[in-house]
C-alpha cells in the first residue's frame, strides 16, 4: 500500500496516466465495490450465499428431518398399542409317589416356578398308578384312588416325580421296579432320580457300593461292617467241612 502511495503522490507517473483514469477510481460507485487483491481475497474468503449449501449438510438435515418425522410418526399418525395380554402357561405336574398319610399338596400351596408357572400336585402309592412310556411323547400316566371314600381315576402327564415311598419289596405283589423302569424310559426327572431309586431296589446291590468306597478310603475313613452275600439259599460248604449260613438273600438281608 505504500508502494502504490508513493507511485501515485508522483506528478511523473500520474501524468503517463490514460485521461479521466484517475477521475473513474475518486468516482464513487454504490453498485460497484473496488476490486479486491488476491491476497485479500485469499486473507477473507467470502462467505457462501444463505441459499447455498453443502452436500453433507444437505444430507444431514435430510436424516435429521426423517428422524423427527419417524419419531413424531407414532403421537401424529399411530395410535399407540394396547396393552399385550399376558401368555397363561399352563401348571406343572409334580407326581409324589407316597402314602395317603402326608398330603404333600399343602406344602405346594401358592408356589410357583419362576415365580410365575403354578405346581399342580397329584399324589399316589406306586399300587395306584399304571403307565405307559413312549420315545417321542414322554410317560402317560394312569392314577385310581381313593379319596374320602370316592374312587378318583384321572390320566396325566406329569412334569417331575417326586418319590417317597420304597418301590420293591419282599412282600406278595409289592414289586414296582417296572414302574420305576417305565418312569425312567420317559425321561422324567425325579427326587430322588430313578436311577438311585433303582439301585435301592436290592439291598446287596447297594452293599457293593459302600464296598467299593471301603476299598477307596480305606477302613479307617470308611468303616464298613463285613458282611457275606449269597446268591440263594442253598448253603455252601467249605473245603474243610464247615457249613457257612447265608447271611445276605438275593434282594434283602437275612
Amino acid at each position: 500500500m505504500n508502494f502504490l502511495r508513493r507511485r501515485l503522490s508522483d506528478s511523473s507517473f500520474v501524468a503517463n496516466l490514460p485521461n479521466g483514469y484517475m477521475t473513474d477510481l475518486q468516482r464513487p460507485d454504490s453498485s460497484t465495490s473496488s476490486p479486491a487483491s488476491p491476497a485479500m481475497e485469499r486473507r477473507h474468503p467470502q462467505p457462501l450465499a444463505a441459499s447455498f449449501s453443502s452436500p453433507g449438510s444437505s444430507l444431514f438435515s435430510s436424516f435429521s428431518s426423517a428422524m423427527k418425522q419417524t419419531s413424531a410418526a407414532p403421537s401424529g399418525l399411530m395410535e399407540p398399542p394396547g396393552p399385550s395380554s399376558p401368555v397363561v402357561q399352563r401348571p406343572r405336574i409334580l407326581l409324589v409317589i407316597d402314602d395317603a398319610h402326608t398330603d404333600w399338596a399343602k406344602y405346594f400351596h401358592g408356589k410357583k416356578v419362576n415365580g410365575e408357572i403354578e405346581i399342580r400336585v397329584e399324589q399316589a402309592e406306586f399300587s395306584e398308578l399304571n403307565l405307559a412310556a413312549y420315545v417321542t411323547g414322554g410317560c402317560m400316566v394312569d392314577m385310581q384312588v381313593l379319596r374320602n371314600g370316592t374312587k378318583v381315576v384321572r390320566s396325566f402327564k406329569p412334569d417331575f416325580i417326586l418319590v417317597r415311598q420304597h418301590a420293591y419289596s419282599m412282600a406278595l405283589g409289592e414289586d414296582y421296579r417296572s414302574l420305576v423302569i417305565g418312569l425312567q424310559y420317559g425321561g422324567l426327572p425325579a427326587v430322588n432320580s430313578l436311577y438311585s431309586v433303582y439301585n435301592f431296589c436290592s439291598k446287596p446291590w447297594v452293599f457293593s457300593q459302600l464296598i467299593k468306597i471301603f476299598h477307596s478310603l480305606g477302613p479307617e475313613k470308611f468303616p464298613l461292617v463285613e458282611q457275606t452275600f449269597f446268591p440263594n439259599h442253598k448253603p455252601m460248604g467249605l473245603t474243610d467241612g464247615t457249613v457257612v449260613p447265608p447271611t445276605f438273600l438275593q434282594g434283602n438281608f437275612r
